[in-house]
């Protein structure tokens, strides 16, 4: 992954608002909210209704299977639950969010829920309109760039890769995302494209015509026009308000402080950067000594690339922690959208519960994830959030968490975790992460399903959550298992709402797929 580059936050920011036409005046004179959505459905009132949700999902490189497939039809198989919609935690393509990629790692393996999806060879990505709403965040995989000279050199040589039946594979088209233009192209109501005002005007007039009480905004028709309005928004479902967050713009590093233990904390990861690059290049001489046609070796070579890309991941963390500075770009105006929001709907009778979903997890007891600097940041920001919230909304809360339900992906596993009492709004909150759903899985971190935390003027960190189920990569050698999954959450009636989880799994043992019944649990 080191040759490629995550853009500022700034340049997410301004190019994503360009994008849909941010507020001009031909929309704000509508007073039209870019930041809303109504799904046109018959159902949308009902207080008892399932979704499914998957995460970190699209790729295509593995050989011989395709584990985003079989997820995708245990989610088929949920139709005797009528899910309304599907969410997805980010990361839709990898591996810089091509739109060279998006035929054959999303449209492929997804092609039951797009109109004309029995030809989906030729539907164009920034085409799509789904059968089922399919409501997606941005991952950081789908903002990744790819300098133009590295695109090409991978371009040139695929065939003496596979000439020499290499076992190094590219999820890379000519370009990377170009700064998430292919998501926005895939799924955002790109208003960029019209070029004449009178062109607009009459978009606008025909698909914003919902009412909310923050004025009109955009109608999703299933099978007809499946737009989102931005890359965050909020829609409402049988009396829940769903808050779907892009948290690319909320986790820069929070910069290592100019103090000896400062310095001391530098010296200690410029350490680690050197060991892991060690062991990268362990794994490399390994994989070339793998043939990746030999079914007793293919998964090895698999395995091996899922430990390079994870190294590559925590290398790129660390160097982005390294280099933060004191002004750090942080997404104020979506944070201060987030905070809102919640303070409407607390103030709103007919909602009776709420869930965000995005997908860097705050919570997380996946191997390499919980010590990372933007899990920090993540969980530092959306607790300044949560804590403002439960300020204003005071008793009215009556005891209920501020949330009822977090769900996250970026981690490559399927996790219910809870936090305790963390000195914060987010205490006593249930957190999902459904990472899982096609790319290489990951393990738990060896020390168990604690986490831990160190608090300011405390000298000994203390318990802050507790993973309740963990499915992820396990077992070692031919005992090797790799559950890749999905959900299906049923919503049931009353105040609050309950929530039934029922994990989806679909597992690789011994080159085969079996498909182990995990019990479901209510939240």
């Amino acid at each position: 992954m080191q040759f490629i580059s995550d853009p500022s936050i700034t340049s997410k920011i301004d190019q994503m608002k360009q994008r849909v036409r941010w507020q001009e005046s031909s929309i704000a004179g509508r007073n039209i909210d870019q930041t809303r959505l109504v799904i046109d459905d018959e159902q949308v009132d009902n207080p008892e209704f399932s979704f499914l949700v998957v995460g970190d999902s699209g790729t295509g490189r593995h050989r011989r299977h395709s584990p985003q497939r079989e997820v995708a039809e245990l989610l088929l198989k949920q139709s005797d639950y009528h899910p309304r919609f599907i969410l997805h935690t980010g990361d839709v393509v990898y591996l810089t969010g091509s739109a060279g990629y998006y035929p054959q790692n999303f449209i492929k393996p997804y092609r039951e829920f797009i109109v004309g999806g029995e030809n989906y060879k030729k539907i164009a990505y920034d085409q799509m309109v789904f059968k089922l709403p399919f409501l997606p965040i941005p991952g950081n995989h789908d903002y990744y760039n790819l300098p133009l000279f590295y695109g090409v050199m991978a371009q040139l040589s695929w065939p003496v890769r596979h000439l020499l039946k290499s076992r190094i594979d590219f999820d890379v088209s000519w370009r990377g995302s170009e700064t998430g233009d292919a998501y926005a192209k895939a799924f955002l109501d790109y208003l960029q494209k019209f070029y004449t005002n009178p062109d607009l005007e009459r978009h606008l007039d025909q698909y914003y015509t919902a009412e909310t009480s923050t004025g009109r905004c955009l109608r999703y028709q299933p099978g007809k026009f499946t737009r989102l309005p931005n890359r965050y928004y909020r829609f409402s479902y049988g009396g829940i308000d769903f808050f779907a967050l892009d948290s690319n713009t909320f986790n820069a590093p929070i910069p290592i402080p100019e103090t000896q233990a400062g310095e001391e904390k530098r010296r200690q990861l410029l350490q680690r950067l050197r060991d892991l690059e060690q062991e990268k290049q362990k794994l490399l001489t390994e994989l070339s000594q793998l043939d990746p046609d030999n079914p007793e070796q293919s998964e090895q070579v698999d395995d091996n690339q899922a430990k390079i890309e994870q190294i590559d991941e925590m290398q790129f963390d660390i160097e982005k922690r390294l280099k933060a500075g004191s002004d750090g770009d942080v997404d104020v105006e979506q944070l201060r959208w987030l905070q809102q929001g919640l303070i409407d709907s607390w103030q709103t009778p007919e909602i009776r519960g709420r869930v965000l979903f995005f997908h860097h997890p705050p919570y997380v007891t996946e191997a390499t994830k919980w010590d990372q600097a933007q899990t920090l940041a993540i969980r530092y920001h959306l607790r300044q959030v949560l804590n403002s919230v439960a300020q204003d909304v005071g008793e009215r809360a009556n005891n209920r968490p501020i949330v009822d339900l977090v769900i996250n992906g970026h981690a490559h596993c399927l996790e219910h975790l809870s936090t305790a009492d963390t000195g914060h709004a987010d205490s006593n909150m249930n957190w999902i992460v459904c990472g899982g759903s096609g790319y290489s899985l990951r393990r738990q971190k060896p020390d168990g399903p604690e986490l831990y935390e160190e608090f300011e003027g405390e000298q000994n960190s203390r318990p802050v959550a507790k993973s309740k189920l963990f499915v992820g990569r396990h077992g070692h050698g031919k005992s090797k298992r790799r559950p890749y999954s999905g959900l299906r959450i049923d919503v049931r009636d009353g105040q609050p709402p309950q929530f039934f989880v029922q994990p989806l799994v679909a597992e690789r043992v011994h080159s085969q797929w079996d498909y182990p019944k995990i019990e479901g649990f209510t939240l």
